[in-house]
């Protein structure tokens, strides 16, 4: 006797089918591609009118309970009408750095067309690993890195160079690779008991990846040597040399030496060439975090900040940064192109073609920590390809003197103190009036953190805070939207008196 089927599910393989083929239905792609150009367009427009919050801000357990919503949609839902919906929501959720008031992170407004070319990828689903899975991919990334090299300084066919995700996983893979060369066969071997413990020196400023670099590394945290800063919060170019001096006469192995251009905390730049000579001179490997600094090497006007830089064992810069693209875009360099394949000493036979091994000099699986890695660089190819590389000359040169103009606003201001001259788009100050003369260093700082944080709040403005060299708060600005005009730099310096003063007042009362 046949079983009887009748209380299975009864949905035909044939509507899956029909269901399936309809997710990539080229029509459907086209209109909603058409009407997501409809929508960036009206937002952009309300942006550069001042409309609207900088950030949208909403409690974490707000947002996340909203996001769940979200996703509570009937199958039957109209995709063009829902796809709107969801567009214009997360607009009115997210944060808008394309607001002439975001003045916060270094994070940019990117140009916007690089954006639609990282679209490009993103709906092909452009991938790299090895060569024929992305060989635009491929190709557009070895263009890039071949011509940000040259501009630093680098000559042809002696360096090497990739894209990875993010500033911090650049260092790391950098650092990685001057352990292996420095300290022999580690990769192998590890760290056993009969090798003397090595250490990383650190400019003090340095971003805190390099000290998670260091843990991850198996030299470990309390191993970071730090260099003092001078006057400008620079490496002091001879403390580093009394601390190489001492790790000599210790015979301590030195992984790396680990100068910034430019360090966070105000946007200091190392001098790079004195590092450089001290650094030859003692025989260790220099790395440098160029992450924010690299892109000057696109200013006539500015490119003397990172002299040296091309001088570094390795450096990396973010194209996500200063160059504004979209994230994540990081680029490491190495000035030996012999130390690109010490990264990972390993193999890969189900990826890498022994029946091709020429192709093995462009699989980027061998020189980074991802495997499968997003084709990154299709916004920075389209936009140089687009407008030309001079677009980033004009848009270092564009925001440095913005923020020098900033920096000239607040030195005639009586009520703000700025804590140092910027060398670049980063500029760091006090709101600190008269009426709290006789208040702390560390009082005027909690005062200028609760300013920070009820402006951003309100989202008129977003900018970020950050400590002096004595721990005491400040407000910080990095001008990474293009479209920021001295009007609204003016009318930031009024608000925080607007919403300084008030604070001030109820601290009175």
């Amino acid at each position: 006797m046949s079983a009887d089927h009748s209380n299975v599910d009864s949905v035909s393989p044939q509507s899956v089918t029909d269901r399936v083929r309809s997710y990539f239905d080229p029509a459907t792609v086209g209109s909603l591609a058409v009407r997501l150009g409809e929508l960036l367009q009206n937002h952009f427009e309300k942006l550069s009118r001042r409309e609207g919050p900088v950030l949208n801000w909403n409690l974490p357990e707000s947002n996340i309970a909203a996001a769940v919503e979200s996703l509570k949609s009937e199958r039957g839902d109209d995709v063009p009408q829902r796809f709107e919906q969801l567009v214009q929501l997360a607009f009115s959720k997210g944060h808008n750095l394309h607001h002439p008031r975001y003045v916060g992170h270094q994070v940019p407004a990117s140009v916007p067309a690089a954006g639609l070319f990282d679209a490009v990828a993103s709906v092909t689903n452009q991938v790299m690993a090895i060569y024929e899975m992305g060989p635009w991919a491929t190709a557009v990334e070895r263009a890039l890195v071949n011509m940000w090299a040259t501009q630093i300084g680098l000559k042809p066919g002696t360096f090497a160079g990739f894209v990875t995700n993010g500033g911090s996983l650049a260092n790391l893979t950098a650092l990685l690779t001057a352990r292996n060369v420095v300290l022999g066969d580690v990769w192998e071997s590890g760290f056993g008991a009969g090798r003397p413990q090595p250490v990383l020196v650190v400019q003090s400023d340095a971003h805190y990846c390099v000290a998670r670099s260091a843990g991850i590394l198996g030299i470990g945290t309390e191993n970071i040597r730090r260099v003092p800063l001078d006057e400008r919060r620079r490496m002091d170019v001879g403390a580093l040399r009394e601390i190489l001096e001492e790790l000599k006469q210790s015979q301590t192995p030195v992984v790396a030496v680990v100068a910034a251009a430019c360090a966070t905390p105000i946007g200091a730049f190392d001098p790079l060439d004195e590092i450089a000579d001290v650094c030859e001179e003692f025989g260790v490997w220099m790395h440098v975090d160029a992450a924010h600094g690299g892109a000057t090497a696109f200013s006539d006007q500015h490119r003397h900040l990172i002299s040296g830089l091309e001088r570094a064992d390795s450096f990396i810069c973010d194209a996500h940064k200063t160059l504004f693209v979209p994230a994540l875009c990081a680029f490491v360099f190495y000035r030996n192109r012999e130390h690109r394949f010490e990264t990972f000493r390993q193999e890969a036979s189900y990826l890498f073609d022994p029946s091709a091994p020429g192709m093995a000099e462009y699989d980027g699986g061998l020189l980074t920590i991802e495997c499968t890695k997003h084709a990154a660089t299709y916004g920075m190819w389209g936009i140089t390809a687009l407008y030309g590389k001079e677009l980033f000359g004009d848009l270092i040169d564009h925001t440095f003197a913005l923020t020098r103009r900033l920096y000239q606003l607040l030195s005639e201001a009586d009520d703000f103190v700025t804590l140092h001259e910027p060398q670049c788009n980063i500029q760091v100050f006090r709101y600190q009036p008269a009426a709290v003369a006789n208040w702390s260093a560390e009082q005027v700082g909690n005062l200028n953190r609760q300013i920070r944080r009820t402006i951003i709040e309100s989202g008129e403005f977003y900018l970020v805070q950050t400590t002096d060299a004595n721990g005491a708060g400040a407000l910080r600005v990095c001008l990474m939207n293009p479209m920021t005009e001295e009007g609204d730099l003016r009318h930031l310096l009024d608000h925080i008196r607007k919403v300084g003063t008030s604070l001030i007042n109820n601290a009175s009362m």
